[in-house]
């Protein structure tokens, strides 16, 4: 059916705490849902629990429960978790559902009366924390090559799904379909698997006098269903229940499946060559993303580093939270998460650059036209074109999940609409009734370009994009349709602006208190800042002569990774250099109001001229430049 988008995340296990790598794949998931809800799409976002095994089975035995029972008030977390993320899922699927189960049973019979099933003896190694056979050549000592615990030599008879059938169909549908699995390293993950690894045959069942908590077989009541084989099918047996009704046309296949590499072979090798025995369509993406790692290290309960998603988005905002994951690492790569890495964005990027541009924006709304829209005088054609043309930009990044990049395109923005308004100096042309013309012109197309913002956001930040679009058109975000509302000249004039709050406050570096150092060609060292820590007199402060300078342009110093070079306004134009380009991109600094030293004696670094020190904040590895709230223009003395 066209105009439909399905999207899933994987159903995640019970048993699980809730942490930043589940949270991760499901907010993915969820900016794509909203960005095609945003374009006038139906759209199903499924995610869910799945709930049988052993692992549950043994521990609801532990509590007391039945497994049922402990299933019930485990998924709340998940659920709990996606609230406060702020996830828009359509259905939420249990794999417990009496409605999956028929679906499940009906596809075994289907496939066992086709002669894809089959009982057989089996010897192998059983880890029964992953609920899965090794072969001699896989296990590692005696232990399981995914968890390291001891495994258990196990002989019994199961039933098979012939899987080795589809290897070379598999080959083939790689190889033919080049954007079924990305990004393109896994795609080749998975060929060097197949290419290397003869395919067996997958054991689709557990005997019921091993484990009773499971899908009993339609053609055998002594087994149940092998965990893997109940969980996949979710995919496909949700769109029968659980969707919306689309038109009389079918949901399948879905658009993305997203999905953590440590399932990818799971989803890549045997859930498609389930498809592919059962003859229906194979999703047209399948994505896997990397892990989040601390410091290096992967996360884990038993190493004690878990981030908890639930603490973090207490301290920092769920907007916060969601900007940092999808900003900072590319979708695909492994990512470091830091709590000073996190803070250092939402200082920069959401305090400094987003939320002073509305701030400052409303406030001069305010000042100058009593808080209402006024009629413009004409159109900026330049910042209409930039403000359209992100439209593409997104749509082109976020169909490839391409995360990064599209919010690289909403910055363009961010960051011209800053530059715009010091160019344009609103509260000089309040000071002359001649250009008040001008400042008519100039205010509206500020709010309008916010308003462009605060779409293009949505998916991203749905609690500050709404906020932001309320107080702009008095309206709600989500019931506006992103073709039509990204045409310049859409907000009304005349209409009152409702007052906005604080959108991204400030927050404290964690860890030690962050000290003021000079950047001037690299960061303060520790034997200077002990220099500064020295008391001094009130007449010594005073001869340092402190501006208030607006970045104009930034570029690279050749043959340097981490001199940036700046044109800075500061009442007259100054070049300074500045050791920050590990922490700062050119383009992210131009419009920004920083702090200068004018009058330090100048000098050469890498044989460019710097003729000032830009203040910044350092904490370690972190740093943060000091910048300025408000419309003060350059030049401005800093007492």
């Amino acid at each position: 059916m066209e105009g439909k988008f399905y999207v899933t995340t994987p159903i995640y296990y019970v048993n699980d705490v809730p942490h930043i790598g589940h949270a991760y794949t499901t907010v993915a998931a969820d900016i794509l849902a909203r960005f095609n809800r945003l374009i006038g799409k139906k759209v199903f976002f499924l995610t869910g629990t799945d709930e049988h095994g052993q692992k549950v089975y043994k521990a609801a035995q532990q509590t007391g429960r039945t497994p049922k029972e402990h299933a019930d008030m485990l998924c709340d977390n998940f659920k709990r978790l996606w609230k406060k993320l702020d996830i828009t899922n359509d259905a939420f699927i249990r794999t417990t559902d009496e409605e999956h189960v028929k679906v499940v049973q009906s596809m075994l019979q289907a496939l066992f009366d086709k002669g894809e099933i089959e009982k057989r003896l089996y010897s192998g190694w059983y880890c029964t924390h992953d609920e899965r056979f090794w072969t001699e050549k896989e296990i590692i000592d005696g232990t399981c090559p995914e968890c390291n615990r001891s495994v258990d030599r196990i002989e019994e008879e199961n039933y098979f799904f012939l899987m080795s059938r589809y290897y070379d169909p598999l080959i083939k549908f790689l190889r033919d379909n080049p954007g079924y699995i990305e990004p393109e390293s896994r795609r080749n993950e998975v060929l060097g698997f197949l290419r290397s690894n003869p395919l067996g045959d997958l054991c689709i069942s557990r005997p019921r006098r091993r484990l009773s908590w499971g899908i009993p077989l339609p053609f055998d009541d002594n087994f149940v269903t092998y965990v893997w084989f109940d969980a996949l099918l979710n995919y496909y047996s949700a769109t029968g229940y659980l969707a919306a009704p689309s038109d009389g046309a079918s949901w399948w296949p879905p658009d993305h499946h997203i999905v953590g590499k440590d399932i990818l072979t799971t989803h890549a090798v045997f859930w498609s060559a389930m498809l592919m025995a059962l003859g229906l369509p194979l999703p047209r993406n399948l994505f896997a993303h990397g892990w989040w790692t601390l410091s290096g290290k992967k996360m884990s309960k038993s190493l004690g580093n878990v981030v908890d998603p639930f603490d973090i988005v207490s301290r920092y905002g769920s907007d916060q939270f969601r900007y940092f994951m999808f900003r900072e690492v590319s979708f695909g790569l492994d990512g470091d998460f830091s709590e000073s890495a996190l803070a250092g964005r939402i200082n920069s990027d959401l305090a400094n650059d987003l939320g002073n541009l509305a701030n400052r924006t409303i406030a001069m709304a305010n000042k100058y036209f009593d808080g209402v829209i006024p009629q413009p005088d004409g159109v900026d054609l330049e910042l209409k074109s930039l403000a359209e043309g992100i439209l593409l930009k997104l749509e082109d990044s976020l169909m490839k999940l391409r995360y990064e990049k599209a919010l690289d395109a909403i910055w363009e923005l961010v960051t011209y609409l800053n530059k715009y308004v010091d160019t344009n100096k609103p509260w000089v042309l309040a000071k002359d009734e001649a250009t008040k013309g001008r400042l008519r012109t100039v205010m509206y197309s500020l709010l309008e370009g916010l308003r462009f913002l605060s779409l293009y956001l949505y998916p991203f930040m749905p609690g500050a994009a709404s906020s932001l679009y309320k107080v702009l058109t008095l309206g709600d975000i989500s019931e506006a349709n992103i073709l039509d509302a990204t045409n310049w000249g859409s907000l009304s004039y005349g209409v009152k602006l409702v007052g906005l709050p604080q959108l991204f406050p400030r927050v404290e570096l964690p860890g030690a208190a962050a000290h003021v150092d000079t950047v001037h060609g690299t960061v303060a060292d520790a034997a200077t800042s002990a220099v500064l820590s020295d008391l001094i007199s009130i007449e010594d402060f005073a001869r340092v002569k402190l501006k208030v300078g607006r970045v104009i342009s930034a570029e690279k110093v050749k043959g340097s990774n981490k001199l940036l070079k700046l044109q800075v306004d500061t009442g007259q134009p100054r070049q300074v250099v500045a050791g920050i380009g590990k922490h700062y991109s050119p383009e992210s600094l131009v419009g920004k109001s920083v702090i200068i030293v004018t009058n330090l004696k100048p000098a050469k670094l890498m044989g460019v001229e710097s003729q000032g020190m830009i203040l910044a904040a350092s904490n370690g590895d972190n740093l943060s430049l000091i910048t300025i709230e408000g419309e003060l223009p350059p030049g401005s003395t800093v007492k």
